[in-house]
Parts: structure tokens; C-alpha cells; sequence
């Protein structure tokens, strides 16, 4: 895979878990508020992360670190994605995937092989107006069968949504309470990226 940044040691992004978090680069997006950009456009990628560096690092931290979550970017476009969280859970690592939900056969492999924990699916917006925010055509169906896939996984989950409100309405918020039942849904607050050499640290305030 091609890693953009790790963060070595997080307690909010894994409930329950002291983890460390690798983002993936590319995305399928083009968010109008994205805050890792570095992560999206091409041009703006930084020499990656070598795999190499991430499993030295990791073995360092077996038996400290509990868990490790993968996000991006979207991990989901990166076709060795089912080995490298197979290589995780080898390790004694539960696995957590943040995810946009724009590939749900890609999620249904990794949970039917076991091989993610915890599933985090950002809600850009009420589907309907998914395009409009995402810069691309995206589909209200692609994005429920994800929903649905997540939901009836038998996995923690959560739905989130980060609240820009240059682009989504109180209107938008209660529409996406209401798609997700108000279950295990959150909103979080934009805030700015602080960055660092190798390091990406996103930074956001739940409302």
C-alpha cells in the first residue's frame, strides 16, 4: 500500500484501544472541506511511508499497542488492502478501517475473512446530496449497501459525519440522525490538520 503518514500513539481513535493509526494516500473523493488533502491529490503526496517501516515499528510496539486503525485517504481503493490487515490481525493487532463506504465488496471481504474489528464510515451528507459535496457522482445505493453491510456485520461501528457548516445544514444533521437511527452516530467539528514530517494528525472536536 502506498502510506502517506502514521501516527504512533492515539486513545480517541480506537474506543477502548491505545493504537496506532497509518493513512492510506489517494482518494475517490474530492470533498469540498477535506482536511487531509495530502492524502487526496496526487501532486501533493509526500515521499510515502515505506511498509517496511511500518511493520519494524509495529513489532517494536507488540504488547503496548492494542490495536491499529486504518485510514486515509481511502484504504479501500488499495487492492493489497485484505493482506495488510491480514499481516495486522497476525500480529495480535485488532483492526479498526475508516472508510467512505464507496467500495462495500471490498468491505464484505474483510468482514466475511475476519480481518477488520471496529468499521468507522464517514456520512459526507444526506445521499441525496452526496454529489454535490463529494465533487463526483456517487451512489445513494452503493453508499447503503455499506451502511447495511456495516450494520449487520456483527462488528463495533460507527457513522460520522464532520460538520462544515460552510456546506451542511442543522437540516442535513438531523436527515443523517435519522438515516442511521441516531445509533452509534456522531458529529464531529472541522477543525485544522497540524502535520508533521511522516506524521498526520487530524484533529476534530465531537459536537
Amino acid at each position: 500500500m502506498k502510506i502517506g503518514g502514521l501516527v504512533k500513539f492515539t486513545l480517541i481513535d480506537f474506543p477502548g484501544r491505545p493504537a496506532a493509526i497509518i493513512f492510506t494516500q489517494g482518494c475517490n473523493f474530492r470533498c469540498r472541506y477535506c482536511h487531509n488533502p495530502e492524502l487526496v491529490y496526487p501532486h501533493m503526496f509526500t515521499e510515502p511511508v515505506t511498509e517496511e517501516e511500518i511493520w519494524s515499528f509495529l513489532k517494536r510496539r507488540q504488547g503496548t499497542l492494542e490495536g491499529v486503525v486504518v485510514s486515509g485517504g481511502e484504504p479501500t481503493l488499495h487492492e493489497d488492502l485484505p493482506v495488510f490487515m491480514a499481516r495486522l490481525k497476525e500480529m495480535g493487532y485488532a483492526t479498526k478501517l475508516d472508510t467512505n463506504g464507496a467500495r462495500p465488496a471490498v468491505l464484505k471481504e474483510l468482514i466475511d475473512k475476519k480481518l477488520v474489528d471496529f468499521i468507522a464510515m464517514d456520512l459526507k451528507a444526506p445521499l441525496e446530496k452526496y454529489s454535490a459535496i463529494t465533487g463526483i457522482e456517487t451512489s445513494p445505493a452503493i453508499l447503503k449497501e455499506s451502511m447495511d453491510l456495516i450494520i449487520h456485520s456483527g462488528l463495533e461501528y460507527e457513522f460520522r459525519t464532520t460538520y462544515d457548516k460552510e456546506v451542511l445544514t442543522d437540516a442535513d444533521i438531523t436527515a443523517l440522525q435519522e438515516l442511521t437511527g441516531r445509533k452509534n452516530y456522531r458529529v464531529q467539528e472541522c477543525l485544522p490538520v497540524a502535520k508533521e514530517k511522516n506524521v498526520l494528525k487530524v484533529m476534530h472536536k465531537e459536537i
